[in-house]
C-alpha cells in the first residue's frame, strides 16, 4: 500500500505582492472616498444653484407690473398663461404657476391643471414670506419656491410658484459625475500600475520572499556574521561603518557605536583606513592596528560604481612574532654554518701551521679565534639571562660577522629575568630583532660614507625603572623629513614590499606602554631607543619621550610616528 505523498507547504506570499495588495486596496479606498465625497460636493452645490434660480425668477415674476396688472383683472388665466409659459422658457425652468390666496391656478404648463388647487403648502406665502421645498405635485417631484404678489399697498393679492423638476436637477448632475467616474477609475488604474511598477522592483531585490522569510535571513545574517571568527567590515560608499561585526571590533581594538560612523572617525591609523578605502583591492595585505597585525582583504560590493565595500581582517600578530622568531632562528643557523665553513678553513690553516712545524703560531692563532668568540659570547651570556634573548643577540652577531659588521653589545648591558618577565620574551625578541635587523641594513648602506667597517652598538638595560633598548648604527642616517614617516607601515630605504620592522617595534613598544625616539644626524648613523616602564597600571598612558634629533628634525615618538 503506497503513502500518499505529503503536499508541499504552501509558500506565503512575498512581501512585494503583500505591499503590492495592500497599496491597491488603499488606492481604491481613496479614490472611491474623493468620487462619493465629489459627489455630494457636486449633488449640493447644484442643489443651492437651482434653488437660487427658482427664487430668482419666483421674485421678479412677482414683482412683475403686469402680474400685478393681470391679477385685478376678472379672468387673469388669459394674460398670465402665456406670460408664464414664456417665462418658464426664458429662465429655464419646469414650471411657473400663478394662483389666487386661495391656492387655484391661474396657469400651469398642463392647461388641464388650471382651476384646480395647488398642490403644495403656501401658508408661509399667504403671511408675505418666501419659502423653498421639495413636494410631489403633477408633474412629479420637484424643487419649488412660493413667494407672495404684492399690491401697492402690501397686501397679499396671488402667490408665485417657481419649480425645477428632481429629474431635471439629476440631470444637471450627469455630465459632472461622469467625468468624476472617469477622473476616478483612471486615478485608480494609475495607482495601481505605479503600485505594480514599484513592488516588480522590490519583488526583484527582495527575490520574492515573504516578510517572515526577510525576518529569518536577517536573523541567520546576524548571527552568522558575529559568529565567524574573522572581522568582517561593511562600508558603504561614502566610508562609513555598516557593520561591524564583534571579530572586528576585537581586532581594531574599538569600543562603544561604531555603525553609521565613518571609518576614518575610529581612531584608527591613517595608512590602513586609506589602503582599506583606496581604489585598489586589498589581497592579503599585511597592515598595523594599535596593538595587532592583521591580514587585511577588500572587495566592492555590487557591480559597476559598487554598494561600497566588504573588508575581512585576519589576526596575524602571534604569526608574526613566530614568524620573527623563525626568522632569528634561521639567520641563527645559517650564522652557525657559517661560522662551521669558517671554523674548518681556521682548523685547516692550524693543522698546516702544525705540520709545517710552527707549533707557537698555530697555538697563537687558534687562542686569538676561541678568545674573540669566547668573549662575545661570554658577554652576551652574563648580560642576558633570558635564554631565547641570547640566542637571538648571538644569532645576530653571527650574521653580522658574515654580513662584515661589527655588533657590540655595550658594557652596561643587563637583561635579567625581571626584566625579560615584565615585558616577555617574545616581545623583546621582536623589538631587538628588527632593531638590529635594521641597523645592520642601514650601516652596509652607509660603509662607503663611514671609515672603518660598519658598526651596530646595542645597549640593553634597566635604566630608573624603565627597560631601555638602543640600538646605534654607523649607516647614513635618516633624511630629517622622514622622521615622521620612520615608523609607518612600508617604510623603508630599501626596494618595495619591505618597511615591516620598524612598524612592528612601534606597535610593541605602544602595546607595552612604552615609546620610541629617534636620533639622528644626517651622515652620522641613526640611534634609536625604545623606552618601556618596568611597572605600569591597566589604564597608564604610554609615556612620550622626545629625543635630540639633529638636522633641524624635531623627534617623534611612537604614538606620533606610527600615524
Amino acid at each position: 500500500m503506497s503513502r500518499p505523498q505529503r503536499q508541499p507547504p504552501r509558500r506565503a506570499r512575498s512581501l512585494a505582492g503583500q505591499l503590492f495588495a495592500v497599496q491597491v486596496l488603499i488606492v481604491a479606498l481613496v479614490v472611491v472616498a474623493g468620487a462619493v465625497l465629489a459627489y455630494w460636493l457636486t449633488d449640493e452645490r447644484t442643489q443651492q444653484s437651482a434653488a437660487r434660480q427658482v427664487t430668482a425668477t419666483a421674485r421678479a415674476v412677482a414683482d412683475s407690473p403686469t402680474v400685478r396688472a393681470a391679477v385685478t383683472l376678472p379672468d387673469p388665466s388669459t394674460v398670465l398663461q402665456p406670460y408664464a409659459q414664456q417665462v418658464g422658457v426664458d429662465a429655464g425652468v419646469d414650471f411657473v404657476t400663478i394662483m389666487n390666496t386661495d391656492g387655484i391656478r391661474w396657469t400651469h404648463p398642463d392647461p388641464a391643471e388650471i382651476g384646480k388647487p395647488f398642490l403644495g403648502h403656501i401658508a408661509a406665502a399667504l403671511a408675505g414670506h418666501t419659502f423653498t421645498e421639495t413636494y410631489t405635485g403633477t408633474l412629479g417631484p420637484s424643487l419649488r419656491v412660493v413667494t407672495p404678489v404684492l399690491d401697492a399697498h402690501g397686501r397679499v393679492v396671488a402667490l408665485v410658484s417657481v419649480g425645477l423638476k428632481l429629474q431635471s436637477i439629476t440631470g444637471q448632475l450627469r455630465a459632472p459625475v461622469t467625468a468624476l467616474v472617469l477622473v476616478a477609475g483612471a486615478a485608480l488604474l494609475l495607482g495601481a500600475l505605479g503600485s505594480w511598477l514599484a513592488n516588480r522592483r522590490l519583488r526583484r531585490h527582495t527575490h520574492g520572499m515573504g516578510a517572515a522569510e526577510l525576518s529569518h535571513l536577517y536573523e541567520y545574517h546576524q548571527a552568522t556574521l558575529h559568529s565567524v571568527r574573522e572581522g568582517l567590515v561593511l562600508l558603504d560608499r561614502a566610508g562609513t561603518v555598516v557593520l561591524c561585526n564583534d571579530a572586528a571590533r576585537e581586532l581594531l581594538g574599538l569600543t562603544g557605536e561604531v555603525d553609521g560612523r565613518p571609518l576614518a572617525g575610529l581612531g584608527l591609523p591613517q595608512p590602513l583606513c586609506e589602503a582599506v578605502t583606496g581604489p585598489e583591492p586589498l589581497r592579503d595585505e599585511v597592515r598595523l592596528t594599535a596593538e595587532r597585525v592583521v591580514v587585511v582583504n577588500t572587495s566592492a560590493i555590487g557591480s559597476g560604481a559598487g554598494l561600497g565595500t566588504v573588508v575581512t581582517l585576519r589576526d596575524h600578530t602571534e604569526l608574526q612574532a613566530l614568524s620573527g622568531e623563525l626568522d632569528s632562528v634561521r639567520g641563527f643557523a645559517e650564522a652557525l654554518g657559517a661560522q662551521a665553513h669558517e671554523a674548518a678553513n681556521r682548523l685547516h690553516a692550524v693543522v698546516s701551521l702544525i705540520e709545517l712545524g710552527r707549533h707557537r703560531q698555530a697555538v697563537d692563532f687558534a687562542t686569538a679565534e676561541l678568545e674573540l668568540a669566547q668573549q662575545l659570547t661570554d658577554r652576551v651570556v652574563g648580560a642576558v639571562g633570558e635564554p631565547v634573548l641570547a640566542a637571538l643577540l648571538l644569532g645576530k652577531a653571527a650574521q653580522a660577522a658574515e654580513r662584515g659588521v661589527e655588533l657590540t653589545v655595550t658594557e652596561d648591558s643587563l637583561i635579567d629575568d625581571s626584566l625579560a618577565g615584565a615585558v616577555g620574551a617574545r616581545d623583546l625578541v621582536t623589538l631587538l630583532g628588527n632593531l638590529i635587523d635594521n641597523a645592520m641594513d642601514a650601516a652596509i648602506e652607509g660603509a662607503a660614507e663611514h671609515p672603518g667597517p660598519p658598526e651596530v652598538t646595542v645597549t640593553a638595560r634597566n635604566d630608573g625603572g624603565e627597560l631601555l633598548l638602543r640600538v646605534a648604527d654607523t649607516g647614513r642616517g635618516i633624511d630629517p623629513d622622514a622622521v615622521r614617516q620612520v615608523f609607518r607601515r612600508g617604510w623603508s630605504t630599501k626596494q618595495p614590499g619591505r618597511g615591516l620592522g620598524l612598524a612592528l617595534v612601534a606597535q610593541t613598544a605602544r602595546r607595552n606602554g612604552g615609546s620610541v625616539e629617534v636620533d639622528s644626524r644626517a651622515g652620522a648613523g641613526a640611534v634609536l631607543t625604545v623606552h618601556i616602564p618596568l611597572q605600569r597600571g591597566p589604564s597608564q598612558p604610554s609615556p612620550v619621550r622626545r629625543g635630540a634629533v639633529q638636522s633641524g628634525a624635531s623627534p617623534r615618538p611612537v604614538g606620533e610616528a606610527a600615524g
